[in-house]
């Protein structure tokens, strides 16, 4: 037997599919601001973004010639010169730091994902990394100062090179911990019971396993140190000759850069936008390599 519902029971069912459709069109225009409001922020850094990169080739390219990767830096309103020995600093600088702050970096890594998780000292090397990755840049320069510049009293590359090396390995622990954390402990557990080792599970499994991550890491490493310029302003100051000999205050882009662009003269202006430009696609490129490495770890 069927039974018919009252008046009181139909107007209840009717109130509540209107408040229903009511609070869903209230999530469906908070979804709409929200999205708006999303799109409007997007176009707002994308637009920033073109701009800086479209003035960066439009004055870049026009200081780039031959004479920009074969001569040194010139003296005020000389019509001649290039920055030879800025590229060829920084290069060596960023070199070496990455050299010796990847294998810093890694070692870290590995042992506060594989030793570390649960130690008093892996708890405080996560919290010294930490401040590490959060430090400004110049708080690292002023400190290798104080420990080296000052106390040897001169400015010179080795001290440039620590001070990158201080910002690259955190980056590099960081990355590293986190690749290997996503490691399933199924493959660890496995070759555990075939008896393997665990130097050799983490040499031959885990760290195989995320390289690609642990390589991307030490990209986007490369890539901060590339552009640094208040750590080298501390230690390896600046140089305007070629010089090989790390002992020597050597000259660098990013310090060349500032220098320059601070300048009255238009031929230092324009080598400074094309040392930007160099900088711009040498980080564009270390950044199209680790999406590529990322990408490939999928």
């Amino acid at each position: 037997m069927s039974v018919v519902p009252t008046s009181a029971t139909a107007a209840s069912s009717i109130a509540l599919d209107a408040r229903r459709l009511a609070r869903h069109r209230a999530r469906k225009r908070v979804n709409v601001i929200a999205l708006a409001l999303s799109l409007l922020a997007m176009a707002f850094g994308v637009f920033w973004l073109i701009w800086i990169l479209v003035e960066t080739v439009r004055l870049g390219v026009g200081g780039i010639a031959l004479s920009t990767f074969t001569e040194m830096t010139p003296p005020p309103q000389e019509e001649v010169g290039g920055l030879a020995n800025a590229i060829f600093g920084s290069a060596l600088m960023v070199a070496l730091a990455t050299l010796i702050g990847t294998p810093i970096g890694i070692l870290a890594g590995i042992y506060l994902a594989e030793y570390g998780q649960k130690s008093w000292l892996g708890s405080i090397t996560r919290f010294i990394n930490d401040i590490l990755l959060s430090a400004p840049s110049i708080v690292v320069g002023l400190f290798i100062y104080a420990v080296v510049v000052a106390r040897m009293k001169s400015f010179s590359g080795w001290a440039g090179v620590l001070a990158l090396a201080l910002i690259v390995i955190p980056v590099v622990i960081r990355t590293t911990e986190n690749m290997l954390s996503l490691i399933p402990n199924s493959l660890r557990e496995a070759a555990y019971a075939l008896g393997t080792p665990k130097w050799k599970v983490i040499s031959s499994i885990t760290l195989k396993a995320a390289r690609a991550g642990v390589i991307t890491g030490v990209l986007l490493a490369l890539a901060r140190i590339s552009g640094e310029t208040a750590p080298l302003l501390f230690t390896a100051l600046s140089n305007q000759f070629w010089t090989a000999s790390l002992s020597e205050p050597m000259a660098s882009l990013p310090v060349t850069i500032f220098k320059f662009a601070m300048s009255p003269y238009e031929n230092w202006q324009k080598l400074a936008w094309a040392g930007v430009f160099l900088i711009t696609i040498g980080v564009l490129v270390l950044n199209i390599l680790a999406r590529i490495f990322l990408r490939n770890k999928h």
